[in-house]
């Protein structure tokens, strides 16, 4: 298949770009790494009548340490990146320990944080990433700019708050608290698949081993990344224990909505995610115990 003709340009500023975007309306689409909207194109599932690409605006990809030691990460930062970069894996295990698992190394060389966030695919590692760590995104449009808290920016299967004249431009993450342990994972039938489910957890313990906070977030469990706000509730202020985490799996799995397809009925794929979100409290709990590595 062949995408429908459209116009292109790449803009050398920001500024450009917004106010292209704000000229042409919603008829126009951003590209950053172009892995999910590329094809959507050659399917003709999208027919924009302009492309603006944001692939010279290098001042979008960035990460840097900000309030301490929360970061500051750059819509174009490639996913490759995220991967690899040392204040990533120090300041921001989570996302350190989820990328991998995004599609193949070749998507993930031209896939952008930005662009991941964007697209919303329920079915994505970074956007359940995103919302387990409390992360905010930022919205920019010609004359203004807004934060979005991730609760608030994931609305549906592929909806955003984003306003058609608006592109993301930074994503932030906050400090985690002391004594805070993260994991991530997956399954899916081969490596680089999309899972038929996934499961991002943080746990936070208090100097006595009680648990004062927790984040299970599920990715391929709904219309979008499902945070499973009771199961988590379940955990706060409670000693830790195997049979509060079976409790707080069995929760989860009463909160997600996974949608089934052609390899997993919605009922395997809550067994599933039931399993890996016992896995990842464990290993969350085991991490949380440890002294952080600086």
């Amino acid at each position: 298949m062949k995408p429908a003709a459209f116009a292109y340009v790449s803009p050398d500023s920001l500024e450009e770009a917004l106010d292209r975007l704000a000229q042409a309306g919603p008829e126009a689409k951003v590209i950053a790494g172009g892995q999910s909207l590329i094809p959507a194109m050659n399917f003709r599932i999208l027919q924009p009548s302009l492309l603006i690409d944001l692939n010279r605006l290098t001042d979008l990809e960035f990460i840097r340490a900000h309030d301490g030691e929360g970061l500051r990460i750059g819509a174009m930062t490639r996913q490759r990146r995220l991967e690899r970069d040392p204040q990533i894996r120090s300041l921001a295990p989570l996302l350190h320990e989820a990328t991998p698992f995004v599609a193949h190394p070749q998507i993930r060389n031209r896939g952008t944080l930005g662009g991941s966030l964007a697209h919303a695919d329920p079915s994505a590692e970074l956007p359940a990433v995103i919302l387990a760590l409390e992360g905010r995104i930022r919205a920019r449009r010609a004359g203004g700019e807004r934060w979005i808290k991730a609760a608030d920016f994931f609305q549906g299967m592929f909806a955003t708050a984003l306003g058609p004249d608006e592109i993301v431009t930074e994503v932030e993450l906050p400090a985690p608290p002391q004594r805070t342990g993260w994991a991530f994972t997956e399954i899916a039938r081969r490596t680089g698949d999309y899972a038929l489910a996934g499961v991002a957890v943080g746990l936070t313990l208090d100097g006595r081993g009680v648990c004062t906070g927790a984040r299970m977030v599920f990715l391929n469990a709904g219309d979008g990344p499902r945070a499973a706000m009771k199961a988590a509730a379940l955990l706060a202020g409670q000693s830790v224990t195997p049979d509060l985490f079976e409790a707080a799996a069995a929760q989860a799995v009463v909160e997600i909505d996974p949608p089934g397809n052609l390899h997993a009925s919605p009922e395997f794929q809550r067994h599933l995610a039931g399993v890996l979100a016992r896995r990842a409290l464990v290993r969350a709990h085991e991490r949380a115990l440890q002294p952080r590595a600086d």
